[in-house]
């Protein structure tokens, strides 16, 4: 299966001298579960134009340091890509910002959280319209995340499946059958995480709270099942 990346964002500067300015993580993260993915991406950052989606055989959105309230050039072309990929039932994967600007593209609200940050290692509750493609996981997961935005309101067209008390629309599944998204990283490292706790150290962490943080993400995570599960969603299992 070929999937093509709409790469949002890129590695904060402040953490080039110890990870890549793209690093390859959604192809690790695939390559996990066994998935057989052929990659291409598009760097929307750097100026390159977005495809016809209708020609594509799946998409995946990245996160950004973005908001869907903030303008740049890009953003306005990205939400009517977003309406014409769910047109024509292209399969989507949105992670992050990937999550907030498909719901926000698709009539969703999005905006900053009234409790603020949700870093490190979180655990969210399936409800019970749960995709099919989680039946094997248990009623509870952790992941990695880092946000301060979220979904408020999902679109008509979704469903929630994924919550936490923190982020009560953690995960969605669209009417068209071809269209999920996260708001937390499963494709994150231990590593890159930790740094990005880092970099919150100050504001708005103490650093109790930042080292409370990192300590944490040493207990289990469900990355690897989850990489399963969004294979099989998206045809490449």
């Amino acid at each position: 299966m070929r999937l093509t990346l709409i790469q949002l964002g890129e590695t904060n500067p402040r953490l080039r001298d110890r990870f890549e300015r793209y690093p390859p993580l959604f192809e690790t993260f695939f390559a996990s579960a066994g998935a057989e993915i052929d990659w291409q991406s598009v760097y929307v950052l750097d100026g390159q134009a977005l495809p016809d989606p209708a020609g594509l055989e799946g998409l995946v959105f990245s996160g950004s340091k973005y908001g869907v309230y903030d303008s740049p050039v890009w953003i306005e072309p990205l939400r009517d890509f977003i309406r014409a990929a769910y047109a024509a039932r292209t399969p989507m994967l949105g992670i992050c910002f990937g999550h907030q600007i498909i719901a926000d593209a698709l009539g969703g609200d999005v905006r900053l959280a009234p409790n603020g940050w949700q870093l490190g290692r979180q655990t969210y509750r399936f409800t019970g319209d749960r995709p099919a493609c989680f039946d094997e996981l248990p009623d509870e997961i952790s992941l990695l995340a880092s946000h301060q935005d979220q979904v408020i309101t999902p679109p008509a067209s979704a469903t929630t499946f994924l919550s936490s008390p923190g982020c009560p629309h953690a995960g969605l599944v669209y009417d068209n059958g071809t269209t999920i998204s996260l708001q937390p990283h499963p494709e994150f490292t231990r590593d890159i995480a930790g740094a990005l706790i880092e970099l919150r150290k100050g504001n708005p962490l103490s650093a109790d709270e930042a080292a409370a943080l990192v300590q944490h993400m040493d207990e289990p995570l469900d990355d690897l099942a989850v990489a399963r599960a969004l294979a099989r969603f998206l045809g490449a299992a």
